[in-house]
């Protein structure tokens, strides 16, 4: 019968680490394979990335655009974010990131995550990095790393580009609320900062769920595809009102819950319960990615 040393070199070789004694390359250290600087020049190299980055520099350029074909406000009575946003940098920047939370960010944090087991394993590469050896669980969370890195990229460069564009084309004027609030800059500032942060919280779970079909999945676009999906239909079963408070269970139900944040004096209930709510549904979902692909036979 095999004994204990048997079993651990059994246990090692599923987690993706050479058996210990002889089998083991000299000078093999399982905690420097596959560094961080590594993977952040692989993602670097793909032109998704750069795709993805470029395009988030050219939208506020488009939204410019079509303020200036556009012939004015949309609606009589309170005025929208839409309609203050050529008001000055700080509604600009306001409305851009509210145009971009509800799809574009969506995309954006499912794409990086999405893209990253199940790329390797659609390349054919993902059995050759457990075999140099990388050990599954790091392999997981440097991807996980990086894809979380860019994605905080992603948000961060959308509203830098936004405010300088919208100061260069309408002025650095202070912000004004839809309440009619106005809100100087250095606060101003302060709260846009809040306002990423949220979201950049808030949006942890679909970078989880993107990440967790991502290991399912040998095709990058359908873990990416699906984790979109999914949030639209998320978006779609809140909308029904006859769910009553069955909605708030719904990982999108708070997703624009950051406008509690542009008020007078900011409101942290809804805020605090959309974090809440991302982060127990990250939990799980990266929970699951681990247990599943440390146990995953890889065959691509």
């Amino acid at each position: 019968m095999p004994g204990r040393g048997s079993h651990e070199g059994i246990e090692r070789l599923i987690e993706g680490a050479p058996p210990e004694g002889d089998g083991a390359a000299a000078g093999y250290a399982p905690g420097r394979t596959l560094p961080l600087r590594v993977e952040v020049g692989r993602q670097w190299a793909r032109r998704r990335t750069r795709l993805t980055l470029g395009f988030l520099v050219l939208l506020p350029f488009l939204l410019v655009g079509a303020f200036t074909l556009g012939s004015g406000r949309s609606r009589r009575g309170a005025p929208r974010l839409v309609d203050l946003a050529t008001t000055g940098a700080a509604n600009f920047t306001l409305f851009t990131v509210f145009a971009a939370t509800g799809f574009l960010l969506v995309v954006i944090f499912a794409l990086f995550a999405g893209d990253t087991v199940a790329s390797e394993a659609s390349w054919s590469s993902l059995r050759y990095l457990l075999a140099a050896p990388v050990p599954r669980s790091r392999l997981l969370r440097q991807k996980l790393l990086v894809a979380l890195g860019f994605s905080l990229v992603a948000l961060v460069l959308l509203p830098a580009v936004a405010y300088v564009v919208g100061g260069l084309f309408y002025g650095w004027a202070p912000a004004r609320t839809p309440l009619g609030t106005t809100i100087d800059t250095g606060e101003g500032l302060v709260r846009l900062g809040l306002v990423l942060a949220y979201l950049a919280l808030s949006l942890v779970f679909v970078s989880a769920l993107s990440f967790l079909l991502s290991v399912w999945t040998d095709a990058p676009l359908g873990a990416v595809g699906g984790a979109v999906l999914l949030v639209i239909v998320s978006n779609i079963l809140d909308a029904i009102t006859a769910l009553g408070n069955w909605r708030q269970v719904l990982p999108t139900h708070y997703q624009y819950s950051w406008t509690d944040l542009l008020g007078p004096t900011p409101v942290w209930d809804n805020v605090a319960r959309g974090v809440l709510w991302s982060l127990a549904y990250s939990l799980v979902f990266f929970a699951a990615a681990w247990v599943h692909f440390l146990r995953k036979d890889i065959v691509s």
